[in-house]
């Protein structure tokens, strides 16, 4: 059986090359702050949509919001030729914040006629998904630096 040596320098330099490789990729990954306005403004209009309770203002506000993801994702893909998933704990708690402001705005808009219920969940919704898409966003360009 043949042994292979490592060779340490070169293993040293496969190893800072690496590390430069993620320094460079932290520093392209955080998603400019319009990203992050454009995204609540979305979602904002969608839901506020649902507040006119006429199918021919939520639906094309439904195609908006879809194309304006596409166009965000498209973006961010062309600026820094990445996509990351949303981390299963981010996910849970973006899912909890939605049912805890959503489901009484729901309630109250198609149960109670209150229909400003919609403006203010997709005010608070969309004012949520653009800080939690911020945060995610610094913390995932810290961890590619190495910080906790």
């Amino acid at each position: 059986m043949e042994s292979h040596d490592v060779d340490r320098d070169a293993a040293a330099a496969q190893l800072a090359a690496l590390q430069a490789d993620r320094a460079a990729l932290a520093d392209r990954v955080l998603q400019p702050w319009w990203y992050d306005v454009a995204l609540g403004l979305l979602l904002f209009g969608f839901l506020a949509s649902r507040a006119l309770d006429s199918p021919w203002v939520t639906l094309p506000a439904l195609v908006l919001f879809g194309a304006g993801l596409g166009a965000l994702v498209a973006a961010y893909r062309r600026r820094t030729g990445v996509w990351v998933g949303t981390p299963p704990r981010l996910m849970a708690l973006w899912a909890a914040v939605v049912l805890v402001v959503l489901v009484p705005a729901l309630v109250l808009a198609d149960g109670f006629g209150q229909r400003w219920a919609m403006v203010v969940a997709g005010a608070v919704l969309g004012t949520a998904v653009g800080v939690l898409s911020r945060v995610w966003g610094r913390r995932w360009v810290a961890e590619l630096r190495g910080q906790p």
